[in-house]
């Protein structure tokens, strides 16, 4: 599939499913608490996008290669586990001192947006805090390397340099990454979290991306689950991901999932 460029029409859809996406995962994130289940968190969110009246982008999606449709609206991906963790198929009980990804994607009259972040669970440790910080930064870089005429390795560049440059024993997640997204849930381009200046496609306006830096407190290696879709850390370490939905405009990128 080509790279797609959304008219200023779609682009206000996506904007205001965007800001939709923002208000159900930060009530989610809100919520996040040590004795909370996984699967409260998905029917908190799923009761919100009923009311909203949009669908989940993530319900029943069935991505190429996998066995089985996505079984939720909401991933929830628990210290090693980096993304794609389900949360209804097994009692997952949050404890004091966890971080918790909350991953969730929306389809507002036919468009879709994408956002994520890492939460702590009550009180965490210092490593950890360092662990949210450093890939939620990460985010910012890569969105600040996005206007007219860049390239996609120009913000895989920021995001990567500014990763080895704070945090050089964490592990970039080279596996998955950020990807185009506005008509579908995975668009083109493919957009790394690590790479070269100067590379990749040319970003054009009315582009719009989900970037995602993943990012190990260790190996950057992962490793698939049985259940087929969560992904986990290789050595058993802690993982973070932040991801928001932005349209890139002739000035700079302008962020869709915010409230």
């Amino acid at each position: 599939m080509a790279i797609t460029i959304k008219t200023q029409k779609e682009i206000a859809l996506l904007r205001d499913g965007g800001r939709r996406l923002a208000k159900i995962l930060r009530e989610v994130e809100a919520a996040v608490r040590p004795g909370r289940t996984a699967a409260e968190l998905n029917a908190l969110a799923e009761r919100m996008l009923k009311d909203s009246g949009d669908v989940s982008a993530f319900l029943n999606y069935k991505p190429y290669g996998a066995k089985r449709p996505y079984p939720a609206v909401l991933c929830v991906s628990v210290n090693d586990e980096v993304v794609h963790g389900i949360p209804n198929e097994s009692e997952k009980i949050l404890k004091e001192g966890d971080i918790v990804s909350l991953d969730m994607g929306l389809i507002h009259k036919g468009f879709y947006t994408d956002m994520a972040v890492t939460v702590p669970v009550g009180a965490i440790d210092a490593k950890a805090v360092k662990l949210l910080n450093v890939t939620k930064e990460a985010l910012a870089k890569g969105i600040a390397a996005v206007c007219v005429g860049n390239r996609v390795g120009d913000i895989s560049h920021a995001i990567e340099s500014y990763i080895k440059s704070v945090a050089p024993d964490f592990g970039i997640v080279e596996q998955l990454a950020g990807h185009g997204v506005g008509y579908k849930v995975h668009e083109e381009p493919y957009v790394p979290n690590y790479g070269k200046k100067n590379t990749g496609p040319v970003l054009k306006s009315g582009m719009v991306l989900a970037i995602e830096p993943m990012v190990n407190e260790g190996t950057k290696a992962v490793v698939l689950s049985s259940d087929g879709y969560t992904y986990r850390t290789a050595d058993g370490k802690r993982s973070a991901h932040f991801e928001k939905t932005v349209v890139i405009t002739e000035r700079e990128a302008e962020i869709l999932t915010e409230q």
